[in-house]
């Protein structure tokens, strides 16, 4: 079975602002469309891999003391996007409710958790994200699925659980949210803060697509900004 046609320009139609399309899938009972009085028979992802969607945004947060200027700039560039192809455009902030972004993702491509937390995929390793569905009335013929295991499984070290300077991904316990704020939040937390969390550089996989240094200080002071 081909493509469908809008799949393919929808992908098209996303590079020129450094976001791609994440895959799709046609939705079942359990993934969680009716709980929300949501009706589609595709939904489509699309998110980020790497440093392209930075400097596609780079400069709209200069001078914005506005909440959360990444998440405004991406509606108003995917509502009206949505608008041309049929779809509804939902997204993994301005919730509740809140989306299960997460099992969307993968049931649309061969993402996994890692011990982290975050999903991991072969190629971006963990330097990628969701930003947004786009849900469609019709039944899309889609790209067939890859299915690949995940790179933690063949990862023997595991250097991201002991990269972190305070400890916070210690694999005994869940992520400790208030030692990491703290410790970014402090003079020995710069690293952290400006280039991004050690423990996720610590990942061998995906090294390509690390973000720039001003991509991962703008999600840490983001992240810094949002804790308590």
């Amino acid at each position: 079975m081909s493509i469908d046609a809008r799949v393919t320009r929808l992908a098209d139609a996303l590079v020129r602002h450094g976001l791609i399309l994440r895959g799709g899938f046609h939705p079942h009972p359990q993934d969680g469309l009716d709980a929300n009085g949501l009706d589609a028979k595709t939904v489509l992802l699309i998110g980020n891999a790497g440093p392209a969607l930075w400097r596609a945004f780079e400069g709209q947060a200069d001078g914005d003391d506005a909440t959360n200027p990444l998440d405004r700039w991406t509606k108003a560039l995917l509502d009206p996007l949505a608008v041309t192809f049929g779809a509804q455009a939902l997204y993994p902030f301005g919730g509740p409710p809140y989306q299960p972004f997460q099992r969307w993702a993968q049931r649309a491509e061969d993402v996994h958790p890692s011990p982290l937390g975050l999903l991991i995929h072969p190629d971006y390793g963990l330097w990628h994200a969701y930003r947004a569905a786009f849900l469609f009335q019709d039944r899309l013929a889609l790209p067939a699925r890859r299915e690949r295991a995940s790179p933690c499984e063949a990862c023997a070290d595991k250097p991201c659980l002991s990269a972190c300077p305070v400890d916070a991904f210690a694999a005994e316990r869940a992520y400790d949210v208030p030692a990491c704020t703290a410790h970014i939040r402090s003079p020995a937390g710069a690293a952290c803060r400006d280039q991004g969390c050690q423990a996720r550089h610590a990942c061998p996989v995906g090294r390509a697509f690390t973000y720039d240094d001003a991509q991962s200080g703008f999600h840490m002071a983001a992240f810094e900004k949002a804790r308590p």
